[in-house]
């Protein structure tokens, strides 16, 4: 039998096998590249992998899991305790038992109206002071945190491990100018943090920190990114404060409480430690770097405590404006001049520079060939000495130029 197809039918035809020809193909395209973001933005398509079927986390919530995970039994707690005194209220009769005559009891009663409070000690307990947080760094027990954590005059330390153990910890050191103190728990085979180096972190990257929120909350989590590098701030505590140069910034919460405890990136080494908190603002936190610390830890594990080299001067950095101010003759470099008062000299007596005659009003320029200036401060150059190295001081002195050997000496 012959079939005739109409004209128009042949058309319809036609236009049914090119539709799907096109659609086959662009079906077969997209599959292929729809992983991708489109140029102008509109959407995304991303492919599921197996792995987030089945846990249901991205990616990055994976990373952050695992740094908890193996970090945590390294993060410690640690809690000061006293002897404080037991007060007990009492009241006493101010007139002796006199109305206990049975003429002014008709008028007061066996009750006298004029009792008056009065306190006694009853003992001592144990009381909590303050808490923190620390994380250990040495197989042996060497427990990292922040010096102000354990600055509780007559306190006794316990560190609350992670698998529940209470063991007392004793103070190997605390840093004379960093917020930084290394304690010491007994034991062997504990599980330690890796120490990251902290001159390569990057503004943006994501980091983590844990801690004793509040001192109550242990091993607290909290995830954010390093906001600001370098920064310099004065940090407080109710009794003391101190200039801290060159922290990192992150927007990941820092408590009360999480002073001391680790940051961390997100190949769960210790990048910094958690120091400081802004209280009047939101997600604005710092840490000291971590590889401020590991000189500190390197000087105790030497010489059992942590040493520094000093120059022994007071001075300020100059610049452009107080050199017009002041009619100086260089416009960089460190005055050497008092403080503001007569217990706080220009030159220490004794003290390296002393020795070598610099005295009030000299200008030191440079050391070691290194310019002095804001971003090449003084202090950071002598601190990144040692004890005992011999360094070249370039200064100006009453308009004339000499270089002078220092031999550093350390600290006390």
């Amino acid at each position: 039998m012959k079939i005739t197809i109409k004209k128009d039918t042949r058309i319809f035809i036609i236009i049914i096998v090119a539709s799907f020809l096109i659609s086959s193909i662009s079906g077969g395209i997209f599959g292929y590249y729809g992983a991708s973001l489109i140029n102008n933005g509109s959407f995304l398509i991303q492919r599921v992998s197996s792995d987030e079927k089945e846990t249901g986390v991205v990616p990055e919530e994976q990373k952050v899991i695992e740094v908890v995970k193996n970090a945590s039994p390294a993060v410690v707690s640690i809690v000061a305790t006293k002897d404080l005194p037991i007060i007990e209220q009492s009241y006493e009769d101010p007139f002796g038992g006199f109305l206990n005559d049975p003429f002014f009891q008709q008028f007061f009663g066996n009750q006298s109206p004029f009792l008056i409070p009065k306190y006694e000690q009853k003992g001592t307990e144990t009381q909590q002071v303050s808490a923190g947080t620390g994380f250990i760094v040495s197989s042996d027990g060497m427990i990292l945190t922040n010096k102000h954590v354990i600055e509780v005059e007559g306190a006794d330390f316990t560190v609350l491990l992670n698998d529940g153990r209470k063991l007392t910890a004793k103070i190997l050191a605390k840093d004379p100018i960093k917020d930084i103190a290394i304690l010491k728990i007994e034991g062997s085979n504990f599980p330690i943090l890796k120490l990251a180096d902290s001159d390569k972190l990057q503004i943006g990257q994501t980091v983590v920190a844990i801690g004793n929120a509040l001192g109550e909350f242990r091993n607290t989590v909290s995830k954010g990114v390093i906001s600001g590098l370098a920064r310099s701030i004065v940090a407080g505590t109710d009794t003391s404060s101190e200039k801290l140069e060159q922290v990192i910034q992150t927007d990941a919460a820092i408590n009360k409480g999480n002073s001391g405890g680790p940051l961390l990136n997100l190949r769960g080494e210790a990048i910094g430690i958690n120091s400081a908190m802004v209280v009047d603002a939101q997600s604005i936190g710092f840490s000291i770097p971590i590889n401020e610390a590991k000189k500190g830890i390197e000087d105790v594990k030497s010489f059992g405590r942590i040493i520094y080299p000093y120059l022994g001067i007071r001075y300020v950095l100059i610049d452009s404006d107080m050199a017009k101010e002041k009619s100086l003759p260089a416009d960089y470099g460190a005055l050497v001049t008092r403080g503001q008062s007569q217990d706080e000299p220009a030159v220490i007596s004794e003290s390296p520079a002393d020795k070598v005659g610099i005295v009030e009003n000299d200008i030191i320029l440079e050391i070691d060939n290194q310019k002095i200036n804001e971003d090449n401060d003084l202090a950071k150059i002598i601190q990144s000495k040692k004890v005992g190295d011999i360094i070249l001081i370039k200064i100006l002195s009453n308009k004339i130029y000499k270089t002078v050997e220092v031999t550093l000496e350390e600290k006390q």
